[in-house]
Parts: C-alpha cells; structure tokens; sequence
C-alpha cells in the first residue's frame, strides 16, 4: 500500500467551476499514478459511464483561468487539448475504470476531500445566515440605542430657569 496524499493536497486540487466542485483531468492522474493519457483513454474507452454530471470539458477561457490561479496546472498552458474536469462521482468512476489498486485507494481520498469541502461549506452557510440575523438585531438595537442616548441628552440639559425678579412691586 502506497503512502497517501496529504488531505489538504487533494482538496488544493478541488476547484470550483461552472458550479461545480470538480478535480482537472492532470490532478487526477497524479493522484491515481497514471499519465493524463492513459486516464483520457480509459474515459474514452467507457464514454458511457461518463454523463455530463460526472465530466466536461473545460473552455478555452475557463482553462486560462485554471492555468493562471493554479500554479501546479502551468503545464495545461501548452497543452492543444481541453482538460477534463471530474465531479466528485466522475472521480470515483474514473478510479473503478482504471481499476488499479492505487486508483481505488486514492479515490476513497478523493471521496473524503470532497465530503469534507461539502461540509466546511455547508457550515459557512450556516455562519453566514446566523451572521445576517445578528445584523439584522443590531440593526434594531441602533435605533433603540439612539433613542436613549436622546434621553439621556434631554436629561443633560439644565432645566429652564424661572426667573422671579426679586423685590417690592410698586
């Protein structure tokens, strides 16, 4: 059994694109220890178990983005071909396609990573909707604030003087 990729390399290799949390066909193949060739291969090969929800190709523009946010994916820069990018069900396909002993190891990972992504993401929701309630009472209290600092204001002020004049009327 080979020695496995850190968790945090693979969810490095997780992007977000079109949507969809996706891992670049090159990223793939490392993780599995095949060339990108033979992975594309297999995924030709089995074009079937591949619906448009597992695989897409990347654009022309989205494969500029990923090269230039992606320092590790400099190599697609030159490449004439478009990347493939895998969903998280794509990936497991694709380790069951290779059917290596490393492919299926590293794709248990892989299914962990995006597990793992899902939940820290459904957490900053979760964060996020509590943070808009808070604001939202505070957004209350300012008004409640105002009006006391008012009332202490009004109570600040001297009172207005009667003044008697003092003395005898004639």
């Amino acid at each position: 059994m080979s020695a496995p990729v850190p968790r945090d390399r693979i969810k490095k290799t997780i992007l977000v694109i079109r949507g969809h949390k996706v891992i670049v066909d090159a990223d793939l193949a490392e993780l599995y220890g095949v060339s990108t060739k033979v992975l594309n291969q297999a995924v030709k090969r089995n074009n079937d178990r591949f619906p448009k929800d597992f695989i897409f190709r990347l654009t022309n523009q989205e494969k500029l983005e990923v090269v230039t946010n992606c320092d590790h994916l400099r190599k697609l820069k030159f490449s004439t071909v478009q990347p493939f990018a895998f969903t998280e069900h794509g990936a497991v396909m694709v380790a069951s396609v290779l059917n290596s002993k490393r492919a299926i190891e590293m794709s248990i990972y892989v299914v962990r990573a995006f597990v793992e992504l899902r939940e820290m993401l459904g957490t900053h929701r979760a964060l996020a909707q509590k943070l808009g309630e808070l604001e939202q009472q505070v957004g209350s209290h300012d008004s409640h604030i105002q009006s006391l600092f008012d009332a202490i204001r009004q109570l600040m002020e001297p009172p207005p003087s009667k003044s008697r004049r003092i003395g005898f009327k004639a």
